[in-house]
């Protein structure tokens, strides 16, 4: 080997700098154990000395030291899988970016496209080119762009702006500009109010030109807290109300008119009494109403009072907001009153007269106009912060600038002249409506007070200083995951990475000898370059990225096996040992095979790369650097050792008194088979094609859309009591799992799906509680049941949510990668091989392989003891099943292509036989070593990735025989008979 003492020095170097990596992440390990240990399980504590000690120095080397921040920036960070955490997926409203830009336009087509770019919007398509797309099948010419009444409009005229004399295609440019430029407004409001809220190495980006921003918050355990953070678009306003008696009469008359719709049978003795008071009243003072005969007023849980109209229910308000929408409803709203804009207050907590508390909300008539605009808006607010109102209860203080004091003291003055309330609104949420007692406020300071707790007071001044969103973000994708699941995540993946280890370098050591050593050598310093690059590339570390080290550690002695496979054979042909090693390194040896197999497997790693997301990205970046570092280690330090044996002792044999006979001599008629191969996959294509199509697939909620719950109990549970339960309070949308052992359910649910608020989410949560909290010990309550924190058992330890739109765009995903991916490695191996029946025998044998699993999946998800659901982790499979059965084929058809050029003796179908068989011992060791990894990451790995193993496990199987028994009969019998007799006609002038 040339330039060795270079080979030696890079090598050196580059296990210092990678230790040097390393060292970060256990220094940032270690302050963090310290400090758990000081909080004693109190993660606000922990949090609190974590943020003390950040600009400490915690790492001294001598000649310059880091503090705690500048130590966790260099740490390999640990993927929500592992750490625990909160990631989600916002989508920004472009659809309510487009609204703005066109001043709200009336148009009738813009308004129909937007409707029909929301509902016809394709898996990956951005929701402005479906606008656009729309646009023209609408308008037809009729109306352009460039309309004044659409968007050339005051706000967009001027440079860069709209002109009405631009063609569509001009105006579609400068749109996409505005719309991107809102997008990157909103992230940088979303990292202002992430980056004051003190969870450590938050990791927020935007992804493509999607209008999607992601947001990973490790170590965040305050579930319902976070998501209205994000999502609060913080849209403040300021508006008159009406009070209680100027809209009575009209809440009388909607009651009355309700009646007719809503109520099948009207009992004699209704109401008595016809004044508001009476018929607002609480139910223990209502002597005069007869329950269940007002539609409107039974919805009343408690009275009202100046602007608030009364109290109801949370689960009340959609049918109450349904009542007043009604067009017979609002013809009954008096002239002055019919731009009414009815919104309700934020909830909070009173006692009932069976002295019972319940939650309620309020509800407000504000004061509207024809515009739907307040009388005050909240971009006047320059500064907010947290502080305590007269009464001593939290409340947010703000200050206005010039023009927004000069608008306050005359709204407030009008407000204290008419005796009046000003509500103060924020994201169309009444906070609080105060009326003013001493005359106009001057100065331009407001408060808003209402019932909040100190963390409300000073998220809400957070959101406010920040500033609002210029459109709402809706989260369309969402994963939470407890503390706890991470940790046995992290011990899982250790054990199994450890136990993985350790039979693969034992098996090398009992099948090669001494030369198995040194492939562990290499193994080893395999490990510590991959660990080093993550940790200088700032990566991720998730638990199937963890998958992928352990599957690095299968593929990492592929290189190994197939070079000493290749010495074995040129010391069985009479060459000294010196000789073999040398041949083995070369082209003609064992390099160009290792070459096409990794090729290969870097394609399809690549294509994961690309088309996946989170933990998928994470395990195809681990599968990446794993066939870099793999190669460097198999072929160079490897080598350093095979070669110092040389010059010392000169006793490598390959092999052991247990491996030296096995395949010796091996003969077998792979292409005789042919026929019964043959018949064999084409049953099992037929049945897994026909079990796809009646029984289909369990298609997890990230290709269908839906809500995943992983909840323990303190007791083994029965999944047809606990889907029953659900079912009703899910309108029947309920699937109930064990999922590993028998006290944890897997529950997925459409419920609310496509609703996107706080309000949903927070609305499914407390339906999950009450619906189950009954089958828990007493004392359990819903922070503890929803929320995370270290130590959990029970309760929810994992969510998720996929939205329609998102598990599209997945969909659509997977799709082209698959066929991606084979359409890449088909283009490769025909450059590779120059003949196309290289390319179809290696995609006729990934076809046959991807049809296998599918069906295997088909045919037993419904009765399986472990999830195998089709969602992205089982993509990942696929293709990494894609990349290993093409590796495995490769290096079948690279010693066919070696023997049908060589001097084999034999017919063409001998000598093809010859090939197969002289590969036998790499292909059995290679795919032994797989198979064994995976059996123990199937085994020690978790519940959470036994699927996705399940699927790689089974791949690596039919893998394995597709490439003996289907790739090589077919590029056989797709070769013409010309070429086979030239073939044979070559090999009987060269042996003659």
């Amino acid at each position: 080997m040339q330039n060795k003492g270079l080979i030696k020095f890079f090598a050196i170097l580059f296990a210092l700098v990678s230790i040097y990596q390393l060292s970060f992440t256990f220094v940032a390990s270690k302050v963090k154990n310290d400090a758990k240990a000081f909080a004693g399980g109190n993660p606000d504590k922990e949090a609190k000395y974590l943020d003390s000690i950040g600009k400490e120095k915690v790492f001294d080397l001598g000649f310059t030291d880091f503090t705690f921040n500048e130590v966790s920036d260099k740490q390999i960070n640990k993927g929500l899988d592992l750490e625990g955490g909160i990631n989600v997926t916002l989508q920004i409203s472009v659809k309510d970016i487009l609204k703005g830009l066109s001043n709200n336009s009336k148009n009738p087509v813009f308004n129909k496209s937007l409707a029909d770019a929301t509902a016809n919007q394709r898996g990956n398509q951005t929701y402005i080119d479906a606008f656009f797309e729309a646009f023209e099948a609408n308008s037809k010419g009729s109306v352009k762009l460039a309309s004044p009444e659409i968007f050339a409009n005051r706000s967009l005229q001027g440079e860069d702006g709209v002109d009405y004399q631009m063609t569509d295609s001009q105006v579609q440019k400068i749109i996409k500009r505005k719309v991107d430029e809102s997008v990157e407004s909103a992230f940088g409001v979303l990292r202002k109010r992430i980056d004051k809220f003190g969870v450590t190495q938050p990791n927020i980006q935007k992804l493509g030109e999607s209008g999607k921003i992601l947001v990973e918050l490790p170590g965040a355990k305050d579930v319902d807290r976070i998501k209205k953070l994000l999502q609060s678009t913080a849209q403040l306003e300021f508006w008159e109300t009406y009070k209680i008696d100027e809209v009575g009469n009209f809440l009388v008359a909607a009651n009355e008119a309700l009646k007719k719709t809503e109520i099948n049978k009207v009992q004699t003795n209704t109401v008595v009494k016809d004044s508001l008071s009476a018929l607002l009243s609480d139910v223990k003072d209502t002597a005069a109403v007869q329950k269940g005969n007002n539609p409107l007023f039974d919805k009343i849980v408690a009275q009202g009072g100046g602007p608030v109209l009364g109290m109801f229910l949370p689960k009340d308000t959609a049918t109450v907001n349904g009542y007043l929408k009604r067009a017979d409803i609002k013809i009954l709203l008096p002239a002055e009153q019919r731009y009414v804009k009815f919104v309700w207050g934020k909830s909070t907590t009173i006692t009932n007269a069976q002295d019972k508390e319940i939650e309620v909300v309020e509800l407000y008539a504000l004061k509207g106009n024809r515009d739907n605009v307040a009388a005050m808006g909240g971009g006047v607010v320059t500064d907010a912060k947290d502080s305590f109102d007269q009464s001593g209860k939290p409340s947010v203080s703000m200050q206005m600038n010039g023009q927004g004091a000069k608008a306050w003291e005359e709204l407030t003055g009008k407000a204290y002249t008419q005796k009046s309330n000003i509500a103060i609104v924020l994201d169309n949420i009444v906070y609080s409506a105060p009326g003013v007692s001493s005359g106009p406020i001057a100065g331009g300071r407001s408060e808003i007070s209402g019932a909040f707790d100190i963390t409300e007071t000073k998220d809400l001044a957070n959101v406010l200083r920040a500033g609002k969103l210029p459109a709402a973000a809706d989260i369309v994708q969402s994963e939470v995951v407890g503390p706890s699941l991470g940790q046995e995540a992290i011990d899982n993946g250790t054990n199994s990475a450890i136990v993985g280890l350790l039979i693969v370098s034992l098996w090398m050591m009992v099948y090669y000898g001494k030369a198995g050593w040194y492939s562990n050598i290499a193994l080893a310093v395999n490990l510590l370059f991959l660990f080093g690059i993550l940790a200088s590339l700032g990566a991720v570390l998730t638990l199937p990225g963890i998958a992928g080290i352990v599957l690095t550690m299968g593929t990492a002695v592929d290189a190994n096996i197939i070079i000493y496979e290749r010495a074995k054979e040129e010391l069985r042909a009479g060459k000294t040992l010196e000789e073999a090693i040398k041949t083995s390194y070369s082209w003609r040896g064992a390099m160009s095979s290792i070459t096409d197999a990794n090729v290969t497997h870097v394609l399809t790693g690549a294509v994961l790369f690309i088309f996946g997301s989170g933990p998928i990205k994470g395990f195809a970046t681990t599968l990446l650097i794993g066939i870099a570092t793999s190669l460097f280690t198999s072929i160079f330090i490897a080598r350093i050792f095979l070669d110092r044996n040389l010059k010392t002792k000169n006793d490598l044999t390959f092999v052991t008194n247990f491996s030296k006979k096995i395949f010796n001599n091996f003969h077998f008629n792979f292409l005789g088979m042919k026929k019964w191969t043959y018949l064999f996959s084409s049953i099992v294509i037929v049945v897994s094609i026909i079990s796809l199509s009646t029984n289909g697939l369990d298609e997890g909620v990230d290709f269908v859309g839906g809500r995943t719950f992983q909840i323990r109990f303190d007791k083994p549970i029965e999944t047809d009591v606990v889907k029953a339960e659900l079912a009703n309070v899910f309108d029947g949308s309920a699937e109930v799992k064990i999922f590993g052992d028998n006290n944890q359910l897997k529950i997925t649910t459409k419920y609310k799906v496509k609703e996107h608020g706080v309000e949903a989410d927070g609305e499914v949560n407390k339906l999950l509680f009450e619906t189950l909290k009954h089958h828990y010990a007493a004392g359990l309550t819903y922070d503890k049941f929803v929320n995370a924190y270290d130590g959990k058992t029970i309760g929810i330890v994992q969510a998720s949510k996929v939205g329609p739109s998102v598990a599209q765009d997945i969909k659509t995903n997977a799709y082209w990668a698959v066929l991606g991916a084979m359409l890449l490695v088909f283009l490769y191996l025909m450059i590779s091989f120059r003949k196309w029946q290289y390319s179809l025998g290696a995609i006729a044998a990934v076809a046959h392989d991807v049809i296998f699993v599918l069906g295997i999946y088909s045919l037993c998800y419904k009765f399986m003891p472990f999830g195998m659901e089709i969602d992205q982790h089982f993509i990942a499979a696929i293709l990494t099943v894609i990349g290993y059965s093409m590796n495995d084929t490769v290096i079948v058809f690279d010693r066919v292509r070696e023997f049908l050029a060589g001097k084999t003796k034999g017919n063409f179908a001998d000598i093809v036989n010859q090939s197969i068989n002289t590969t036998m011992s790499r292909t059995i060791n290679t795919s032994l070593t797989m198979i064994v990894v995976l059996l123990i990451m199937f085994i020690f790995g978790g519940e959470s990735i036994r699927g996705f193993i399940f699927a790689m496990l089974v791949g690596i199987v039919v893998g394995t025989y597709s490439s003996l028994f289907i790739a090589t009969p077919v590029l056989v019998d797709t070769i013409s008979k010309e070429d086979k007799n030239r073939v044979e006609k070559e090999h009987e002038e060269v042996i003659s």
